[in-house]
């Protein structure tokens, strides 16, 4: 057996290791992010399609660089693609102002928004001849002709010129705007006659109205048109007069006049002076005076003046006689009796106070400023003429300063949309109903309210053409083919926000503090303490609605305390309805399928319009089962939904048409409007 060699090499053993394939690193790469991204900006794109409403902007003018605010938005082929919401749009268009104006996207799927450019001003000339003419445009004063180049708004205006001793003159010019250039020339016509003066003998000067006319006799006067005194007077003899009708630009030639010689004069003078001087009955002017007058004739002298007793003196002059005669006055006195309350006021009768618990004052017969004064108390002037021997009374009571300004505030006014708002001094009401109550919801806890702030509240629903002042776009729209969207329907299809936007709007136009905080679009809060628009409160809807007196019950139905209304009470869901709403008020009949114009039923107990029925109105308060009671409560502080109040011409039941019913929600209805309000301090 051969053994083999191991030829010199020595075999080692080593330590088992098992194979292990090398790992692979593997993390995200940079083609899977852009992926990623891109699949997250299809998605969105896609949601945004799917969701977004198509939008066409009707402008009235060809518009350019046209952009919408607000959102997200995407226009394609001149229709923009928005999600439901309120916008902004900018535009412009060559002559007119830049528009900026609000829309609000609705739920359809197809909308289209008419949006109105305002043309530029015009370029307007006005000249006339003569020139110097005051020029008023829509009775506001631009300045005297002529007038080069100035801007005036498009549209009819009322252009008037106004110049001395020329009739006025009215012309409504169609002003083009764009910056058109146009120009008005205006001849203004004479609003004088020639009158040919004449005497005997000449030279004598003309007065008019007592006015020196510059010219002499004889000669042409150019006479303002009206009834005229023409008088002609001469040193030496007695002035002559004659009253005359003047027509505008004709001319008239008076009989010459034939001037008698003065053989006496009298110098009338008085004390105090300003006496008013009549000779034999007729007026002849002022103390100091000096007259002309024929001798041998008996003169009757009286002398006038307020305050004072009548004087009078008979005179026969001699030739060639100069006589003065002076007329001392004596002061006529009448009694006044002052009570004030409180009886510590002062008291002062032209600036000098007076002692009031002594008796009547004797004052003199002419107007006396009587003033009345006490701190803490609002201050009371008047002025009284005391009549000869009979004794007046004044009696005041002071008020205080809270009570001064209460009644400074107007009960009933004109807001800037036109809107009439009227005042109200609340007091207690009740909110809910009893459990008892027929139609009794669970959200009508019975809470007692006190209200003490006086306010102000639309008289009537908004209606569409007031707050398309705000809104030019809005569209109430149809239902069932009835129009929603006359001028003068309450608007509705509104939300909350676009009431609560209105109401800031108008606050905006008057220069009152903003109610609603606004950011954005969005509203964030309230500002409790300001006086600008709001929407009602809760309290204060339920006090019109249903408060009667406090000592009386407090009504359950707008018309009375049980079913059914009478005809025509109001607008609710009638026999013109019932082939378009669920239920209806069994053989009512209001004559009105939809809502119907505001006003067109008679006024509550409070002498307002359609509280209850033609749409219910958004509250200002955000909703909660319980909310809170209290004196004047603005509602939570926050919530998911706001408060809705009253019946719609959509509703007739005895649940809904009760003025206890709370209704709540956030989206608009085609029966769902406003009426607006605000603290009145």
């Amino acid at each position: 057996m051969n053994t083999p060699r191991d030829n010199g090499v020595r075999i080692t053993a080593t330590g088992y290791q098992p194979y292990v394939a090398e790992r692979t690193r593997r993390g995200v790469r940079r083609w899977q992010i852009v992926v990623g991204v891109v699949l997250l900006v299809v998605a969105g794109l896609l949601a945004f399609l799917f969701t977004a409403r198509s939008v066409a902007l009707d402008f009235s003018a060809p518009a350019e660089d046209v952009s919408v605010h607000g959102g997200l938005s995407f226009e394609l082929g001149g229709v923009w693609l928005l999600l439901p919401g309120d916008y902004t749009i900018e535009a412009h268009a060559d002559g007119y102002k830049p528009l900026n104006a609000a829309i609000t996207v609705g739920p359809e799927r197809n909308q289209r928004h008419s949006l109105t450019f305002i043309p530029l001003p015009g370029i307007v000339t006005i000249t006339s001849e003569p020139a110097g003419a005051s020029v008023f445009i829509d009775s506001e004063a631009v300045g005297a002709t002529p007038l080069e180049a100035i801007d005036v708004e498009s549209g009819s205006r009322e252009v008037v010129l106004r110049l001395a001793r020329y009739e006025t003159q009215a012309q409504v010019l169609d002003v083009t705007g764009h910056r058109t250039k146009q120009e008005l020339a205006v001849t203004l016509l004479p609003d004088w006659g020639d009158v040919t003066v004449s005497s005997d003998p000449s030279g004598a000067r003309v007065l008019i109205d007592g006015n020196d006319s510059g010219i002499v006799t004889p000669g042409v006067v150019p006479v303002p048109s009206g009834e005229r005194e023409i008088a002609v007077t001469l040193d030496g003899y007695r002035t002559a007069r004659q009253r005359i009708v003047v027509a505008a630009r004709q001319a008239d030639t008076l009989p010459p006049f034939q001037l008698v010689q003065a053989d006496a004069a009298l110098r009338i003078t008085s004390s105090p002076a300003g006496a008013g001087i009549t000779v034999n009955g007729k007026y002849m002017g002022q103390t100091p005076l000096d007259l002309e007058l024929s001798s041998g004739v008996s003169y009757r002298l009286e002398a006038y003046l307020r305050g004072h007793r009548k004087a009078a003196v008979t005179a026969v002059l001699a030739r060639g006689e100069s006589r003065p005669i002076s007329f001392p006055l004596v002061r006529e006195m009448g009694n006044v009796r002052i009570v004030v309350e409180p009886a510590t006021a002062r008291v002062t009768v032209n600036g000098r106070a007076v002692d009031i618990a002594a008796g009547p004052l004797s004052l003199p017969t002419e107007p006396q400023n009587i003033a009345i004064s006490l701190d803490g108390y609002a201050g009371y002037t008047t002025t009284v003429t005391p009549r000869a021997g009979l004794t007046q009374s004044v009696k005041v009571r002071l008020l205080t300063v809270q009570e001064a300004r209460l009644a400074q505030l107007k009960p009933e006014y004109a807001n800037s949309a036109g809107q009439h708002m009227v005042l109200f001094k609340p007091s207690h009401v009740q909110l809910g109903a009893s459990r008892r109550e027929p139609g009794r919801r669970a959200n009508e806890a019975i809470r007692e309210i006190d209200l003490k702030r006086l306010f102000y509240v639309g008289k009537y629903e908004t209606t569409n053409a007031q707050f398309r002042q705000f809104a030019s776009g809005h569209d109430s729209g149809e239902f069932e083919n009835n129009t929603l969207n006359k001028d003068l329907q309450p608007v509705v299809n509104v939300t909350w926000i676009d009431a609560a936007r209105f109401c800031n709007w108008l606050s905006d136009n008057e220069n009152l503090p903003r109610f609603y905080r606004e950011q954005a679009g969005a509203i964030t809060g309230i500002n409790p303490d300001a006086t600008g628009y709001r929407l009602p409160t809760e309290a204060e809807w339920a006090w019109l609605a249903r408060h009667v007196a406090d000592d009386k019950p407090q009504l359950r139905f707008p018309w009375g305390d049980a079913m059914p209304p009478p005809d025509r009470q109001g607008n609710y869901a009638d026999r013109a309805a019932s082939h378009i709403v669920a239920r209806e008020i069994f053989q009512y009949n209001d004559n009105f399928v939809v809502t119907a114009p505001v006003g067109s039923f008679k006024p509550n107990h409070k002498g307002l319009y359609d509280i209850g029925g033609n749409v219910a109105e958004w509250i200002n308060d955000w909703y909660a089962a319980g909310d809170q009671a209290g004196t004047d409560p603005l509602g939570p502080a926050s919530g998911k939904f706001h408060v809705i109040s009253g019946s719609s011409w959509m509703q007739g039941t005895v649940t809904d048409l009760r003025l206890a019913y709370r209704d709540y929600g956030t989206d608009a209805r085609p029966d769902l409007g406003f009426r607006v309000a605000r603290f009145a301090e």
